[in-house]
């Protein structure tokens, strides 16, 4: 199944290669420049061999090459240990909920917290809710509020929704046209870490990657559906 991350235009797949790629061409380049040092001291003539001004030049030039390379391999290789004391101290959110702006799983029964952000100068506001085809399920009006909304699992007819994965676009607009359409955040429970590239994902029930950093809100999910407790008698 492919991995889809949300928060940021970004494959979980593909670790981050900016860093990979500058580090190789570099490395490239210094083995040329060996290369091309070794051949020119070796077919130099011997009737005019080379200036020592300039050899100690492309000496110098050399140690350079040679420094940067190995600043790159540093580099990366403190990145890389960054990356993994990040996912090592995230590790604790496997089990947790997290909101995001994700895909959520609905079970059939109970409802879906959703928890909009339309935009400031709308006049009226419609959550859209679509399956896991992306296909429309429902179109709910909204109040221009970031209040906080329960899907209650039902599609057009009234009737209830199979239990499945769902999205929410929260869609803003201004005399009759959509200025902003944008996926709401919701809860969904932490299956999962992983280290992509420099970056730390959560993996949910649903399968899609989240953005650690794109996370807004954690909490424990026993708390989130605990009953409250009854009073007490005097």
């Amino acid at each position: 199944m492919t991995t889809e991350v949300s928060g940021s235009n970004y494959n979980a797949a593909t670790p981050n290669s900016s860093s990979a790629g500058g580090g190789t061409n570099l490395t490239s380049d210094f083995d040329t420049f060996i290369k091309l040092l070794t051949a020119q001291a070796k077919y130099q003539d011997p009737t005019e061999p080379m200036d020592n001004t300039e050899y100690a030049s492309q000496l110098a030039e050399f140690s350079m090459v040679e420094q940067q390379v190995l600043t790159n391999d540093n580099l990366g290789s403190a990145l890389e240990q960054l990356g993994l004391g990040n996912m090592a101290a995230l590790t604790g959110w496997v089990g947790m909920q997290v909101r995001a702006a994700t895909a959520a799983s609905f079970d059939g029964t109970n409802p879906v917290n959703v928890s909009p952000n339309p935009a400031a100068a709308a006049d009226e506001v419609t959550l859209v809710v679509r399956n896991a085809d992306g296909d429309e399920v429902n179109r709910i009006s909204l109040p221009v509020s970031a209040e906080p909304y329960d899907w209650d699992g039902t599609n057009f007819s009234g009737d209830m929704a199979p239990a499945g994965d769902y999205t929410f676009i929260v869609e803003s607009s201004v005399d009759g046209e959509v200025v902003l359409s944008e996926m709401a955040e919701v809860y969904t429970t932490v299956k999962e870490t992983q280290l992509a590239g420099n970056d730390v994902v959560l993996i949910n029930e649903t399968g899609f990657a989240i953005l650690a950093t794109s996370v807004t809100a954690l909490r424990d999910p026993g708390a989130a559906t605990a009953e409250p407790a009854a009073p007490e008698e005097a």
